[in-house]
């Protein structure tokens, strides 16, 4: 079965929420919208305090080629602009609405059609995604217009949709393939239209047989669509792995999909593309999962962007007595929160509640030279020395150890027996060579 060929860990699957449909999550009475839910820019905010807006309307405008527009996810009246902590822990700027009703901009089809004609062109199709502030939705946030802007002297020949869904508990692709799979397979269509592409490949783990199923019989109807299983094997989603996976070819160090003349988007991605382009809704909710061992009704909602976090874990049964860490993505590569009113935004996959007993981290003892970090590692890099140079400010020697090709996976620090705090040292090791990049380019 296709999978990558180097490093790799099968952390427990934990997909309590697969067979649980996914509902619409009712609306809060105020939601704060970040200006910022996407790599790049922020938008430019372009209401003001008293405004009355409605849903899908544009509230900030992107700024330069690397940004997304927002828009409100709600119909009402502008509290204020003010900042608001988001998932990282940091403060950003946010538009606060306080919800009347729910009034959708009167262009948007909220019809259940499934609209199969694709009409416009490739760069409408583009400037659609612009226009609709479509970013990729496996977690990166990468603002989907620029993917499909194929620079001179490149060539994309084909398009791979990620459906992997590798991180542990997380069920939203799952379900969205099972109950949006005809919609997707058209935002597949969309994208291999932008792209100027004749074939598209899906890739989903074997994990998810009723999902491989679904697609591949609906695929069917779909010319140059075709659907792959992949080995369960973490982080199979990554781009560079699925890449390796699917067509075998490798992306050099440094280097990005395209230089291998491919591009790669979620199924959620696709799935917004579908709405955004054959429907002209604007990307302001998304399938979110829910979950924790201890959860009384976890589950798969559509959350609108804004909506605080504490309305989701009340739809799920409330927070549990014995919570240790709420975590805002998957176990692997997720985010500890440091509160529960931090707002869903576009890039917010699933909420976690662990228990404290599955919260602590084991100590850390001495390296002993094990090596299974650099067996876990999909990179070829070796993490153990990555964190020593970081640890002892070698920077220099880090960079030239291709710390920046990490992708902060954390199968190094899984597969870690000694517990030591491999991902958390490779990143602050990496976060500083790319500073010293910058500021190298600005010298010059």
């Amino acid at each position: 079965m296709k999978t990558f060929p180097v490093g790799g860990v099968h952390p427990p699957e934990n997909k309590l929420t697969a067979g649980i449909a996914i509902q619409y999550l009712p609306l809060p009475l105020t939601v704060a919208i970040p200006v910022s839910q996407h790599i790049g820019t922020p938008a430019n905010v372009i209401i003001n305090k008293g405004d009355s807006v409605k849903t899908g309307q544009v509230i900030a405008e992107n700024k330069g080629f690397v940004s997304a527009n927002i828009h409100s996810s709600v119909s009402g009246k502008v509290n204020r602009i003010d900042t608001v902590i988001d998932s990282t822990g940091f403060k950003q700027n946010a538009v606060f609405i306080d919800v009347e009703g729910d009034e959708w901009v009167s262009t948007i089809d909220r019809s259940s059609e499934i609209i199969t004609d694709i009409k416009l062109s490739s760069d409408e199709i583009t400037k659609k995604c612009l226009e609709s502030g479509i970013v990729g939705l496996g977690g990166a946030t990468f603002p989907s217009h620029v993917k499909l802007t194929v620079p001179a002297g490149k060539k994309c020949d084909i398009l791979i949709i990620n459906g992997v869904e590798c991180e542990p508990y997380l069920t939203s692709d799952h379900r969205l393939m099972l109950e949006r799979g005809e919609e997707i397979l058209i935002g597949t269509s969309i994208l291999m239209k932008a792209l100027k592409v004749t074939r598209a490949m899906i890739g989903i783990e074997n994990n998810k047989q009723d999902a491989i199923s679904h697609m591949t019989k609906l695929a069917s109807a779909f010319q140059g669509i075709s659907v792959h299983a992949l080995k369960v094997k973490y982080p199979q989603g990554a781009e560079k792995q699925l890449i390796k996976a699917l067509i075998n070819r490798e992306v050099p160090s440094g280097r990005l999909p395209l230089d291998v003349n491919t591009v790669v988007h979620n199924v959620g991605t696709a799935f917004a593309v579908y709405e955004a382009v054959q429907k002209n809704k604007p990307l302001f909710e998304r399938v979110v999962t829910i979950t924790g061992k201890q959860v009384s009704k976890p589950g798969n909602y559509f959350v609108r962007t804004g909506t605080p976090v504490s309305k989701l874990i009340e739809a799920a049964g409330g927070l549990p007595d014995n919570t240790g860490k709420i975590i805002s993505g998957g176990p692997m590569m997720g985010k500890s929160l440091s509160n529960i009113e931090v707002p869903v935004v576009k890039g917010t996959s699933g909420i976690i509640l662990f228990p404290k007993n599955e919260s602590e981290r084991m100590e850390s003892r001495p390296c002993i030279r094990c090596a299974k970090c650099v067996s876990a590692c999909a990179l070829n890099l070796e993490p153990y020395l990555l964190m020593s140079l970081s640890e002892k400010d070698m920077f220099e020697r880090a960079e030239r150890e291709r710390i920046t090709d990490c992708m902060e996976c954390g199968s190094c620090s899984f597969a870690c027996p000694a517990g030591r705090p491999l991902l958390d040292y490779i990143r602050l090791g990496k976060s500083t060579v790319i500073k010293m990049a910058r500021e190298r380019l600005v010298k010059k």
